[in-house]
């Protein structure tokens, strides 16, 4: 399972938001984007809203160690 992430910089708002949201699965990342969303830029949870989210997941790439 890799963590996924959506990052608010992607979406354009008159507060130039810089939040990132990750976790490792999606049920997890869009409940937590959506909170952000509601509660921060005055959107509504619905549905659709949630289909749009989910479209706006990014995979990350595993960390890397250095030695």
């Amino acid at each position: 399972m890799s963590r996924q992430y959506i990052d608010c910089r992607e979406f354009p708002s008159e507060m130039k938001c810089t939040v990132a949201i990750s976790a490792d699965t999606t049920e997890e990342l869009v409940n937590a984007a959506v909170q952000h969303a509601v509660s921060v830029h005055g959107e509504h949870d619905t549905p659709a809203f949630r289909q749009e989210i989910k479209k706006a997941i990014h995979k990350m790439e595993p960390s890397r160690n250095v030695a």
